[in-house]
């Protein structure tokens, strides 16, 4: 593993808790909890069901795949990613093994993860421009509006070259391959002419392109209810307005920081930042910031072990059905 992710993590924690520190760990813990438990339970079974719905999202992309089964994959590949923030792609594998497991051929479940991914952050485009007109309505004097609409233009631009990649870059790549060939390239042409093929027929189907990134969009929405409701429970009630536009903003300063493994840290800063604009404390910015890696741990853990007691039995399975086919005599020959 390289050295940093350890020590941007480790740099995020110290940060994270320098400003616990600062603003008062008494008072953190004091806002932590005037949400409650049964406000964690809440945001817990809320964030549960936007992620059942992404997985719906994803399964549009597959038609035929298990329902079910794309949801859990869904769940897996959040958890990968959330409750194990130095792996960088291990949610993704994790989500693409669990397709794979549901009969879903390696190929088009890599080009479907590929897909989705590709989706749900032009949604989170959209939904950081809703944010983002939300802010100059609420506040017309606002100067962040501007940065931000930089920002935006130029993951737009990311966005659109990434998709380009993916519907043109490969076939480059099948062309140099040829060029190439008589033996060494022929593999990984091969693998990458498969993949090409499927992300071609994925993109195939405008309309289902156009109903997973709306299903993920609406997604982004519905994940600022978490925050809203904690608030109420908190006592210190904001509009869902003024929460969306904390939430889809800090998923964008999240996105920037994406060397930073769970924006550990950046996420602590950022809430402080946003929220003092709505009038926000920093100790109930902070307890927010909390909240939520809390609730990422007590649903991605569990799924992480489900899965490897999962992955387990499959293999305990396996050896024990090898150790069966190596005692049975062989039949006398005729």
């Amino acid at each position: 593993m390289k050295p940093w992710p350890i020590l941007a993590a480790i740099a995020g924690v110290a940060a994270m808790a320098a400003l616990v520190g600062y603003f008062g760990a008494e008072a953190v813990t004091r806002s932590l909890l005037s949400i409650g438990i049964a406000g964690f339970v809440a945001v817990c079974v809320i964030h549960l069901m936007v992620t059942a719905a992404m997985g719906l999202a994803w399964r549009i992309l597959l038609p035929g795949a298990p329902a079910g089964k794309v949801m859990w994959a869904r769940l897996l590949r959040d958890s990968g990613s959330e409750a194990l923030p130095l792996s960088q792609v291990g949610g993704y594998v994790l989500g693409t093994r669990a397709l794979t497991l549901a009969g879903v051929p390696g190929t088009l479940a890599v080009a479907s993860t590929i897909v989705d991914v590709t989706l749900e952050f032009v949604a989170q485009l959209a939904y950081t421009a809703l944010g983002l007109i939300l802010l100059v309505r609420l506040q017309p004097d606002t100067r962040a509006a501007a940065p931000v609409l930089l920002g935006l233009a130029v993951a737009a631009f990311c966005a659109a070259a990434f998709i380009l990649a993916q519907r043109r870059g490969l076939t480059y790549f099948d062309r140099i391959a040829r060029i190439l060939g008589d033996g060494w390239a022929e593999r990984s042409a091969a693998g990458a002419a498969a993949l090409h093929a499927a992300l071609a027929a994925i993109y195939r189907h405008r309309g289902r392109l156009s109903a997973s990134a709306a299903v993920h969009l609406a997604c982004w929405i519905a994940s600022a209810v978490e925050v809203w409701l904690a608030l109420r429970l908190a006592g210190e009630p904001l509009s869902f307005g003024a929460v969306l536009v904390i939430e889809s903003l800090l998923y964008a300063i999240r996105t920037v920081a994406f060397a930073v493994p769970q924006a550990v840290g950046v996420q602590e800063g950022a809430y402080i930042l946003l929220g003092a604009g709505f009038g926000l404390s920093p100790e109930m910015s902070l307890a927010l910031s909390l909240l939520k890696r809390g609730r990422d741990l007590a649903i991605g853990l569990p799924a992480i072990a489900i899965w490897q007691a999962i992955e387990s039995n499959r293999l305990w399975r396996r050896r024990n059905s090898g150790a069966r086919a190596s005692v049975i005599p062989a039949p006398p020959p005729e």
